[in-house]
């Protein structure tokens, strides 16, 4: 574990003092490792903080069920030196979700099917998005947003859940729910509350729900993200009349969350953005996170600045997630969750990272020029998504009366089909004889999510 320590460090070192020949950025003012967080009045807040200083983290994202909890867990942070951000859903509604449901169903979202989420499910029953274009919804979430700004000694908010439904699901969590989104389907596709359809027909002149495919309606997509943002700006506005710090945790890039989710958050008038950068929902390589972070240097509102959220875990892939976030344009890190560090060992390495990090910067006055500035959008060049796939590959072919193979022997990729972000390929391994049927799909301009199975025909007889 020692010499894994001293590894990581060397890696991260090398990789920033190899990228300071160019012009620093200043060093950020804002904390640099932070962490979600779900508080409890119940729970031993004092402990959790030791924990986050002990391993290096600065800053913390707190979800507490009142203002009030928030002024009790305040000064209990602050003695530990720990900046605290009241994190927030807002579109969505969460601990008054059962009031608002009985006193206001007519607030809620609409997907194209006419289905309205006050009385229908959408994946989960927590899912319970608002209406943005309502002028009752904006004014609830702005009081809402007011309550909090009013505690004492609060640094700033943290919105999540500002935007729609998703409308596309990450990759990998399609079998969860027995489901395919290779396009947009009706029952997943929100924004269709009789209101935002009026106020649209307005402006535009023509009902979205006519056209042969909604989906493909460019004026109808940027309509939706256009409510999104102005409620966006709108909680700006109230969290720095009181002095506060504004930020928020969309989805992973401006592009991608714009056609998933109706979140182009490039234009909200944000300080800081933590973009949910969680490589294991998508390609489940790392390279997806460099991508990420490339892309939202180039397209974030340039007075924001920039941090990579990322899943916490008890091994070494945590720090080349980082290494990767840090070295193409990333101010800090953001991990869900500080819990999830449960070994001594990983919390001891990982508060010698941020050591390393902040000594590194601090010497240089600021962050490395980014080691790349272009993704890429060839999976074909992907080393790490290409041995996940083969890995996959090899595995389907281990059943009960075969040994799993040791190697493949693959042919050539052939484009099979092509729509939307979604292309699909097959190939064949000459060494066994069975097709495999390889999508890619590309949201955002930028490799997002894969998937690889045998074709039917080919491994029925592989299979006998």
């Amino acid at each position: 574990m020692r010499n894994l320590k001293i590894v990581l460090l060397l890696l991260v070192a090398v990789g920033m003092l190899s990228c300071t020949e160019k012009k620093e950025e200043p060093v950020s003012k804002y904390p640099m490792f932070w962490t979600w967080l779900d508080y409890r009045p119940t729970m031993n807040f004092d402990s959790v903080c030791v924990v986050m200083k002990e391993t290096g983290i600065e800053g913390v994202m707190l979800n507490a069920p009142t203002p009030d909890d928030y002024r009790k867990a305040i000064p209990i942070a602050h003695k530990h030196g720990l900046e605290v951000y009241a994190w927030l859903w807002t579109m969505n509604l969460e601990h008054d979700r059962e009031r608002i449901l009985k006193e206001h169903p007519e607030w809620f979202s609409v997907n194209r099917k006419g289905e309205s989420l006050a009385d229908t499910k959408a994946y989960v029953n927590y899912y319970k998005f608002m209406c943005p274009i309502l002028p009752e919804v904006r004014q609830h979430i702005r009081e809402k947003i007011k309550a909090y700004c009013e505690v004492e000694g609060l640094n700033g908010i943290a919105i999540d859940y500002h935007r729609f439904v998703d409308v596309i699901l990450p990759t990998t969590l399609w079998p969860r729910y027995g489901i395919v989104q290779d396009r947009e389907y009706p029952e997943w596709d929100y924004g269709y509350h009789p209101a935002m359809i009026e106020a649209f027909k307005a402006k535009h002149g023509y009902d979205p729900r006519e056209q042969e495919d909604p989906s493909a309606d460019d004026l109808w997509l940027q309509f939706r993200c256009d409510q999104i943002t102005e409620v966006a700006n709108e909680i700006a506005e109230v969290v720095h009349s009181y002095g506060k710090v504004m930020a928020a945790s969309p989805f992973p890039t401006p592009k991608m969350s714009k056609r998933m989710v109706r979140q182009d958050w490039g234009k909200w008038n944000l300080d800081i953005v933590f973009p949910m950068v969680y490589h294991n929902f998508y390609t489940e390589d790392v390279s997806f996170i460099s991508d990420c972070t490339i892309e939202n240097v180039k397209d974030k509102n340039p007075n924001t600045t920039l941090y990579c959220g990322m899943m916490a875990s008890n091994g070494p892939m945590m720090f080349d997630c980082m290494n990767e976030a840090l070295n193409n344009g990333a101010e800090g890190i953001a991990i869900f969750t500080v819990g999830s560090l449960r070994s001594p060992e990983v919390r001891a390495q990982f508060k010698a990272y941020t050591d390393s990090v902040k000594a590194v910067r601090a010497e240089h006055k600021g962050n490395p020029v980014q080691a790349r500035t272009t993704v890429n959008i060839d999976p074909f060049k992907n080393e790490g998504i290409m041995k996940l796939i083969q890995a996959r590959m090899l595995k389907a072919l281990s059943l009960e009366n075969k040994a799993q193979p040791e190697k493949l022997d693959l042919g050539e990729y052939k484009v099979t089909d092509e729509y939307g972000t979604t292309v699909c390929y097959q190939v064949l391994d000459k060494a066994s004889n069975v097709a495999f049927d390889v999508t890619f799909y590309f949201y955002g301009g930028i490799i997002s999510g894969w998937d690889v199975k045998p074709e039917n025909t080919s491994f029925e007889k592989y299979k006998l």
